[in-house]
């Protein structure tokens, strides 16, 4: 992994639930039995066929795109370009295999970069999707603030996330009550046009299966870096917790926001 910039790093391990930054280079290695760790490109596809027409002509920009399933099941979906970006140089050159593989290259553009500073340059897009990236480009307001200057003029935008019930408290500036978003996304001049609520069930399976697989890593990775055992340890106790709020105390959905 060739990213040296601390911000960049941060942002990456924040987003993939890590408590240390020093996991960022073995992140890949982690995951490399894995397409698809983030969002669900089912439920992007849902509300994008509910709310969108002349699915041939969207533009579709995914931040944080990791291995690009949602970019890539949207092309050959609906048939239309899709733009990924990612800081992980590993999981954009997947992410351009696997394009090919199900054969949308000319429709899928996958670059490696910092989404703070690529969105700046990047306009007129139909969708903009953060698939489960956290606070990247800061809280509610402040994100969608940034992501409008790259929407058309009815643009939306779809962003795969956590939230706490009004009535219930988790010490944790990541994690923001439903009435904290919902005034953010006001402020921004938009709202909640559809919101898909993931069934628990579903959330513990999916669970399951990714941490199965990233604790066999983490294993492997402990055998061969004896020196680093408590990091990885660290990680995997990091997704443990994590798994345990998502499927216990946290509502976790996908919002479609538009322009109010």
């Amino acid at each position: 992994m060739k990213t040296t910039d601390e911000s960049v790093i941060e942002s990456v391990v924040v987003a993939m639930d890590g408590p240390e930054k020093d996991i960022f280079p073995f992140i890949p290695c982690l995951v490399q039995d894995l397409w698809e760790f983030g969002t669900d490109a089912e439920l992007v596809m849902q509300l994008i066929y509910q709310h969108q027409k002349d699915y041939s002509k969207l533009k579709i920009l995914d931040l944080g795109c990791g291995k690009g399933p949602v970019s890539i099941k949207l092309a050959k979906k609906f048939n239309c370009h899709c733009w990924g970006i990612d800081a992980v140089e590993e999981f954009i050159h997947y992410a351009r295999k696997k394009a090919e593989e199900y054969q949308v290259s000319e429709l899928c553009h996958f670059v490696v970069g910092d989404i703070r500073e690529e969105i700046k340059n990047l306009h007129k897009f139909d969708i903009v999707i953060l698939g489960a990236i956290g606070p990247v480009l800061g809280d509610y307001y402040t994100t969608l603030e940034i992501i409008s200057k790259s929407l058309n003029k009815r643009g939306m935008v779809i962003i795969d996330d956590a939230y706490m019930d009004n009535g219930d408290d988790i010490s944790s500036p990541l994690i923001l009550k439903k009435s904290e978003i919902l005034k953010q996304i006001s402020n921004a001049g938009m709202s909640i046009i559809q919101e898909l609520v993931m069934d628990k069930e579903y959330i513990e399976k999916s669970n399951d299966y990714i941490f199965k697989n990233i604790k066999k890593r983490a294993g492997e990775l402990e055998n061969k870096y004896p020196d680093k055992k408590s990091l990885f340890q660290n990680y995997i106790k990091a997704q443990e917790e994590e798994n345990k709020s998502l499927e216990t105390r946290l509502t976790c959905s996908v919002m479609l926001i538009g322009t109010s």
